[in-house]
Protein backbone atom coordinates (compact mmCIF):
# COMPACT_ATOMS: atom_id res chain seq x y z
CA UNK A 1 0.00 0.00 0.00
CA UNK A 2 0.74 3.62 -0.45
CA UNK A 3 2.66 5.78 2.32
CA UNK A 4 4.62 8.91 3.03
CA UNK A 5 7.57 8.85 4.94
CA UNK A 6 9.59 11.64 6.16
CA UNK A 7 12.85 12.90 4.47
CA UNK A 8 14.82 14.59 7.24
CA UNK A 9 15.37 17.57 5.83
CA UNK A 10 13.22 20.78 4.73
CA UNK A 11 12.53 19.85 0.84
CA UNK A 12 10.86 17.57 0.54
CA UNK A 13 9.61 16.91 3.71
CA UNK A 14 7.87 13.93 2.72
CA UNK A 15 9.09 10.42 0.67
CA UNK A 16 5.93 8.73 -1.55
CA UNK A 17 6.59 4.67 -0.70
CA UNK A 18 5.17 1.60 0.04
CA UNK A 19 4.36 -0.15 4.06
CA UNK A 20 3.49 -3.25 4.32
CA UNK A 21 -0.31 -4.03 5.19
CA UNK A 22 -1.44 -3.92 8.40
CA UNK A 23 -2.75 -6.22 10.07
CA UNK A 24 -5.49 -6.16 13.49
CA UNK A 25 -4.50 -8.03 16.18
CA UNK A 26 -6.71 -8.30 19.47
CA UNK A 27 -8.80 -5.38 19.92
CA UNK A 28 -7.76 -3.70 17.07
CA UNK A 29 -9.36 -2.26 13.42
CA UNK A 30 -8.07 -1.73 9.81
CA UNK A 31 -8.88 1.73 8.86
CA UNK A 32 -8.94 2.13 5.08
CA UNK A 33 -7.73 6.26 5.26
CA UNK A 34 -10.04 8.33 3.18
CA UNK A 35 -9.00 11.90 4.56
CA UNK A 36 -6.10 13.38 6.46
CA UNK A 37 -6.08 17.04 7.86
CA UNK A 38 -2.50 18.89 8.86
CA UNK A 39 -1.22 20.57 12.11
CA UNK A 40 1.73 22.58 12.79
CA UNK A 41 2.97 20.11 15.14
CA UNK A 42 3.45 17.93 11.74
CA UNK A 43 6.18 20.53 10.80
CA UNK A 44 7.69 20.05 14.67
CA UNK A 45 7.89 16.53 13.85
CA UNK A 46 9.29 16.61 10.32
CA UNK A 47 12.23 19.36 11.55
CA UNK A 48 13.22 17.08 14.33
CA UNK A 49 13.28 14.09 12.39
CA UNK A 50 16.06 12.22 10.44
CA UNK A 51 14.21 10.23 8.32
CA UNK A 52 11.70 7.59 8.22
CA UNK A 53 8.49 7.39 9.67
CA UNK A 54 4.77 7.60 8.92
CA UNK A 55 3.36 11.89 9.83
CA UNK A 56 0.19 13.41 10.97
CA UNK A 57 -1.99 12.62 13.31
CA UNK A 58 -5.49 12.98 11.98
CA UNK A 59 -6.90 11.05 9.94
CA UNK A 60 -10.98 9.66 9.07
CA UNK A 61 -11.97 6.35 7.16
CA UNK A 62 -13.65 3.47 6.85
CA UNK A 63 -13.39 0.41 9.51
CA UNK A 64 -12.14 -2.49 6.66
CA UNK A 65 -11.40 -5.43 9.21
CA UNK A 66 -11.61 -6.31 12.76
CA UNK A 67 -9.73 -8.24 15.41
CA UNK A 68 -10.87 -10.15 17.90
CA UNK A 69 -12.87 -9.22 20.85
CA UNK A 70 -13.73 -5.92 18.87
CA UNK A 71 -17.25 -4.43 20.45
CA UNK A 72 -19.59 -1.75 18.78
CA UNK A 73 -18.08 -1.31 15.30
CA UNK A 74 -18.46 -3.28 12.00
CA UNK A 75 -16.91 -3.51 8.88
CA UNK A 76 -18.01 -0.10 6.80
CA UNK A 77 -18.08 1.90 9.65
CA UNK A 78 -17.22 5.05 9.04
CA UNK A 79 -14.98 6.99 11.60
CA UNK A 80 -12.18 9.15 12.44
CA UNK A 81 -9.31 8.15 14.82
CA UNK A 82 -8.45 10.22 18.08
CA UNK A 83 -5.04 12.08 18.34
CA UNK A 84 -4.11 9.62 21.19
CA UNK A 85 -6.09 6.16 20.54
CA UNK A 86 -4.92 5.18 24.22
CA UNK A 87 -6.10 8.57 25.77
CA UNK A 88 -9.87 7.53 25.59
CA UNK A 89 -10.96 9.29 29.02
CA UNK A 90 -10.18 10.18 32.20
CA UNK A 91 -6.51 11.62 33.59
CA UNK A 92 -3.79 12.20 30.79
CA UNK A 93 -0.68 10.47 31.92
CA UNK A 94 2.76 10.17 30.17
CA UNK A 95 1.54 6.78 28.64
CA UNK A 96 -0.96 7.87 27.40
CA UNK A 97 0.68 11.06 25.82
CA UNK A 98 2.77 8.11 24.24
CA UNK A 99 0.01 7.23 21.89
CA UNK A 100 -0.12 10.11 19.63
CA UNK A 101 -0.34 9.39 16.08
CA UNK A 102 2.02 10.82 13.46
CA UNK A 103 4.82 11.44 16.53
CA UNK A 104 8.27 10.53 16.92
CA UNK A 105 7.86 6.89 17.79
CA UNK A 106 4.45 6.10 16.58
CA UNK A 107 3.59 6.06 12.29
CA UNK A 108 1.21 8.36 11.41
CA UNK A 109 -2.27 8.41 9.42
CA UNK A 110 -0.54 9.43 5.97
CA UNK A 111 -1.46 5.87 4.33
CA UNK A 112 -3.85 4.23 2.97
CA UNK A 113 -4.41 1.93 5.56
CA UNK A 114 -3.44 1.83 9.53
CA UNK A 115 -4.18 -0.50 12.40
CA UNK A 116 -5.77 1.20 15.43
CA UNK A 117 -6.87 0.59 18.90
CA UNK A 118 -10.91 -0.02 18.27
CA UNK A 119 -11.42 2.24 21.60
CA UNK A 120 -9.87 4.73 19.84
CA UNK A 121 -12.02 5.63 16.95
CA UNK A 122 -15.17 7.19 16.91
CA UNK A 123 -18.49 7.03 14.72
CA UNK A 124 -19.22 9.75 12.23
CA UNK A 125 -22.61 10.51 10.89
CA UNK A 126 -23.51 9.87 7.34
CA UNK A 127 -23.52 14.17 6.98
CA UNK A 128 -20.34 14.11 7.63
CA UNK A 129 -17.35 14.57 5.05
CA UNK A 130 -14.73 12.33 5.78
CA UNK A 131 -12.70 15.64 5.15
CA UNK A 132 -14.68 17.28 7.68
CA UNK A 133 -14.34 14.42 10.09
CA UNK A 134 -10.75 14.34 9.88
CA UNK A 135 -9.87 17.92 11.01
CA UNK A 136 -11.32 17.05 14.00
CA UNK A 137 -9.22 15.14 16.02
CA UNK A 138 -6.33 17.68 16.74
CA UNK A 139 -7.38 21.34 16.51
CA UNK A 140 -11.08 20.43 17.04
CA UNK A 141 -10.45 18.68 20.46
CA UNK A 142 -7.94 21.37 21.35
CA UNK A 143 -10.53 24.08 20.66
CA UNK A 144 -12.84 22.52 22.88
CA UNK A 145 -10.59 21.60 25.17
CA UNK A 146 -9.34 24.89 25.52
CA UNK A 147 -13.19 26.54 25.76
CA UNK A 148 -14.64 24.04 28.01
CA UNK A 149 -12.44 21.44 30.12
CA UNK A 150 -12.11 22.43 33.86
CA UNK A 151 -14.29 25.66 33.81
CA UNK A 152 -16.43 25.98 30.33
CA UNK A 153 -16.26 29.48 29.25
CA UNK A 154 -20.02 31.07 29.99
CA UNK A 155 -22.69 32.98 27.89
CA UNK A 156 -21.75 37.25 27.87
CA UNK A 157 -17.60 36.11 28.08
CA UNK A 158 -15.09 37.95 26.42
CA UNK A 159 -12.72 35.31 24.50
CA UNK A 160 -10.06 36.51 22.83
CA UNK A 161 -8.28 34.35 20.15
CA UNK A 162 -4.53 34.58 18.70
CA UNK A 163 -4.44 34.37 15.02
CA UNK A 164 -7.10 32.39 12.24
CA UNK A 165 -5.53 28.91 12.13
CA UNK A 166 -7.23 25.52 12.71
CA UNK A 167 -7.58 25.97 16.93
CA UNK A 168 -8.38 29.34 16.42
CA UNK A 169 -11.36 28.95 14.22
CA UNK A 170 -12.89 25.90 15.51
CA UNK A 171 -12.58 27.98 19.16
CA UNK A 172 -14.11 30.80 17.38
CA UNK A 173 -17.21 28.88 16.51
CA UNK A 174 -17.31 27.10 19.66
CA UNK A 175 -16.94 29.89 21.42
CA UNK A 176 -20.17 32.20 19.67
CA UNK A 177 -21.97 28.49 19.87
CA UNK A 178 -21.63 29.12 23.91
CA UNK A 179 -22.70 32.81 23.66
CA UNK A 180 -19.55 34.09 23.97
CA UNK A 181 -18.39 37.70 22.64
CA UNK A 182 -15.03 36.99 20.59
CA UNK A 183 -11.86 39.18 19.72
CA UNK A 184 -9.59 37.85 17.05
CA UNK A 185 -6.50 38.63 15.53
CA UNK A 186 -4.57 38.59 12.39
CA UNK A 187 -1.92 40.01 10.26
CA UNK A 188 -4.44 39.90 7.27
CA UNK A 189 -7.65 41.86 6.61
CA UNK A 190 -9.21 38.97 4.12
CA UNK A 191 -8.70 36.79 6.78
CA UNK A 192 -10.30 38.68 9.56
CA UNK A 193 -13.18 39.43 7.34
CA UNK A 194 -13.93 36.07 7.05
CA UNK A 195 -13.52 35.82 10.88
CA UNK A 196 -16.32 37.93 10.81
CA UNK A 197 -18.54 35.83 8.41
CA UNK A 198 -17.88 33.21 11.30
CA UNK A 199 -18.95 35.44 13.92
CA UNK A 200 -15.92 37.34 15.36
CA UNK A 201 -17.21 40.46 17.26
CA UNK A 202 -14.34 42.48 17.23
CA UNK A 203 -11.10 42.62 14.76
CA UNK A 204 -7.80 43.42 14.91
CA UNK A 205 -4.66 43.35 12.38
CA UNK A 206 -1.74 42.77 14.91
CA UNK A 207 0.52 44.32 11.82
CA UNK A 208 -1.94 47.57 12.00
CA UNK A 209 -1.91 47.57 15.58
CA UNK A 210 1.12 46.19 17.33
CA UNK A 211 -0.02 47.06 20.66
CA UNK A 212 -2.81 44.64 20.24
CA UNK A 213 -3.23 44.05 23.66
CA UNK A 214 -4.15 47.82 24.25
CA UNK A 215 -6.78 47.46 22.05
CA UNK A 216 -8.45 44.41 23.70
CA UNK A 217 -8.35 46.51 27.01
CA UNK A 218 -10.30 49.48 25.16
CA UNK A 219 -12.63 47.03 23.72
CA UNK A 220 -13.36 45.70 27.16
CA UNK A 221 -13.42 49.19 28.93
CA UNK A 222 -9.88 48.67 30.57
CA UNK A 223 -10.88 45.15 31.96
CA UNK A 224 -9.49 42.37 29.20
CA UNK A 225 -10.97 39.49 28.37
CA UNK A 226 -12.19 36.57 30.08
CA UNK A 227 -10.68 33.89 28.53
CA UNK A 228 -7.21 33.88 26.48
CA UNK A 229 -7.05 31.35 23.76
CA UNK A 230 -2.45 31.41 22.69
CA UNK A 231 -1.72 29.60 20.40
CA UNK A 232 1.40 31.39 19.61
CA UNK A 233 3.85 31.10 22.74
CA UNK A 234 7.03 32.91 24.02
CA UNK A 235 6.27 35.54 21.57
CA UNK A 236 2.64 36.79 22.30
CA UNK A 237 2.27 35.54 25.84
CA UNK A 238 3.63 38.62 27.56
CA UNK A 239 0.91 40.87 25.61
CA UNK A 240 -1.70 37.92 26.27
CA UNK A 241 -1.42 37.93 29.99
CA UNK A 242 -1.85 42.09 29.82
CA UNK A 243 -4.73 41.66 27.67
CA UNK A 244 -6.79 38.97 30.40
CA UNK A 245 -8.39 39.71 33.05
CA UNK A 246 -7.98 39.78 36.89
CA UNK A 247 -8.69 36.31 37.76
CA UNK A 248 -8.91 35.79 34.10
CA UNK A 249 -7.64 32.47 32.41
CA UNK A 250 -5.03 31.66 29.09
CA UNK A 251 -5.27 28.46 27.38
CA UNK A 252 -2.10 27.84 26.15
CA UNK A 253 -1.44 25.17 23.58
CA UNK A 254 0.56 27.46 20.83
CA UNK A 255 4.66 26.72 20.06
CA UNK A 256 4.30 29.24 16.71
CA UNK A 257 7.53 30.79 18.16
CA UNK A 258 9.04 28.05 19.80
CA UNK A 259 9.19 27.03 23.21
CA UNK A 260 11.74 29.40 25.05
CA UNK A 261 11.42 32.91 26.50
CA UNK A 262 11.26 35.92 28.93
CA UNK A 263 7.76 35.52 30.62
CA UNK A 264 6.24 37.89 33.08
CA UNK A 265 4.65 35.69 35.89
CA UNK A 266 4.27 38.76 37.80
CA UNK A 267 1.12 39.50 35.74
CA UNK A 268 0.03 35.83 36.74
CA UNK A 269 0.55 36.60 40.32
CA UNK A 270 -0.58 39.91 40.46
CA UNK A 271 -3.73 38.89 38.18
CA UNK A 272 -4.32 35.50 39.57
CA UNK A 273 -4.40 34.11 36.17
CA UNK A 274 -4.49 30.77 35.38
CA UNK A 275 -2.62 29.68 32.89
CA UNK A 276 -3.40 25.82 31.57
CA UNK A 277 -1.40 23.48 29.18
CA UNK A 278 -3.34 22.15 26.51
CA UNK A 279 -2.43 19.61 24.74
CA UNK A 280 -5.50 18.04 22.34
CA UNK A 281 -7.35 15.87 24.56
CA UNK A 282 -9.00 12.44 24.92
CA UNK A 283 -10.67 9.92 22.65
CA UNK A 284 -14.34 11.26 24.65
CA UNK A 285 -13.84 14.63 23.66
CA UNK A 286 -13.70 13.86 20.19
CA UNK A 287 -17.04 11.81 20.52
CA UNK A 288 -18.73 14.74 22.26
CA UNK A 289 -17.44 17.49 19.12
CA UNK A 290 -18.72 14.81 16.74
CA UNK A 291 -22.09 15.45 17.98
CA UNK A 292 -21.91 19.22 17.55
CA UNK A 293 -23.69 20.71 14.98
CA UNK A 294 -20.08 22.39 13.47
CA UNK A 295 -19.21 23.13 10.43
CA UNK A 296 -15.38 23.21 9.61
CA UNK A 297 -13.71 25.26 7.96
CA UNK A 298 -11.83 23.88 5.27
CA UNK A 299 -9.08 26.04 3.34
CA UNK A 300 -8.08 23.82 0.68
CA UNK A 301 -8.41 19.75 0.03
CA UNK A 302 -4.93 18.09 -1.65
CA UNK A 303 -5.01 15.04 -3.55
CA UNK A 304 -2.62 12.18 -1.76
CA UNK A 305 -0.06 13.02 -4.82
CA UNK A 306 0.10 16.36 -3.70
CA UNK A 307 0.87 15.94 0.17
CA UNK A 308 4.16 17.66 -0.22
CA UNK A 309 2.89 20.86 -1.37
CA UNK A 310 0.15 20.84 1.75
CA UNK A 311 2.78 20.70 3.66
CA UNK A 312 4.59 23.55 2.10
CA UNK A 313 1.25 25.46 2.33
CA UNK A 314 1.38 24.80 6.31
CA UNK A 315 4.52 26.09 6.49
CA UNK A 316 3.34 29.53 4.60
CA UNK A 317 0.89 29.89 7.15
CA UNK A 318 -1.62 31.63 4.49
CA UNK A 319 -4.16 29.11 5.45
CA UNK A 320 -7.18 29.86 7.29
CA UNK A 321 -8.90 27.39 8.69
CA UNK A 322 -7.44 23.66 7.89
CA UNK A 323 -5.65 22.15 5.32
CA UNK A 324 -7.00 18.55 4.05
CA UNK A 325 -5.11 15.79 1.93
CA UNK A 326 -7.82 13.07 0.65
CA UNK A 327 -6.50 9.86 0.33
CA UNK A 328 -9.04 8.00 -0.86
CA UNK A 329 -12.73 8.86 -2.46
Amino acid sequence: MRSYTLTGQETPILQLSTAPEPFPHEGEVIVDIHAVSLNYRDLIVAGASEGGGIPTSDGAGVVSALGTNVAGLKVGDRVAIGFMPGWVEGEFSAGKQATSLGGPDVNGVLVERIAVSAAGVCQIPDSMTFEEAATLPCAGVTAWSALFERRPVQPGETVLLLGTGGVSIFALQLAKAAGARVIITSSSDEKLKRARALGADHLINYREQPDWEEHVLHLTDGIGANLAVDVAGPATLNKTLKATRHGGRISLMGVLSGFNGHIDTGSILEKRITLQGIYVGPVATLKALIKVPLKPVIDRVYAFEQAEAAFQNLRSASHFGKLVVRVAE
